[in-house]
């Protein structure tokens, strides 16, 4: 007869993300792990799998749960520039209080090189992400937004890169706000 789990999988599950949102993977030891979730290694192992199977479906849970979802922020009809302008002073906000970063950024910082798997969803979210700002700037130039003579593929590649360097900045003890306002500023022109 099968044993009942005696935790909720989902609540380890999601105390999990945020220990190697903090801390990063090769920050996180397995026995970082079992003492911060309060299961067994066994329990652990059973139910997730190893740290890289627990890492990669913290990292899933992560990339579902964010609130508001940038892709359907982007994506809502309406006038485009605005929710693009929005986007990045929520990511500006996020960063000038110098909070865990973004764990997709996280994860291309210091797994991207060394886990194909993980690369390939790092990949995934940022092509989501930047489909979604190609789609809205079409959006502002066809509702005459933004200049007809702009690409908005090439804007939104500067634009997520912008957003990504955002996070990482952020990562800093003390980000310089001023710096990145200002540096929001100058994207903010280029858009006008």
């Amino acid at each position: 007869m099968a044993r009942t789990k005696e935790f909720d999988p989902d609540a380890v599950l999601h105390r999990a993300m945020e220990l190697f949102w903090r801390r990063g993977y090769d920050g996180t030891s397995m026995a970082d792990l079992v003492e911060h979730l309060g299961i067994g290694r066994a329990s652990l192992y059973a139910t997730f799998g190893g740290k890289r199977e627990l890492y990669e479906k913290a990292l899933d849970r992560y990339l579902r749960m964010r609130d508001p979802d940038p892709v359907a922020v982007l994506s809502a009809p309406g006038p485009a520039l605005p929710a693009v302008r929005a986007l990045v002073e929520r990511y500006v906000e996020e960063a000038s209080r110098g909070l865990l970063g973004c764990m997709v950024v996280n994860t291309a910082v210091e797994l991207m090189g060394a886990d194909p798997g993980l690369a390939r969803r790092v990949e995934s979210s940022w092509r989501d992400l930047e489909d979604a700002l190609a789609g809205a700037f079409a959006r502002a130039q066809a509702g005459g937004e933004l200049p007809g003579d702009r690409d908005p593929r090439a804007l939104a590649a500067l634009v997520l890169v912008f957003l990504q360097g955002l996070q990482v900045m952020g990562r800093a003890e003390s980000p310089d706000t001023a710096r990145l306002r200002a540096a929001a500023a100058q994207l903010d022109a280029l858009l006008a």
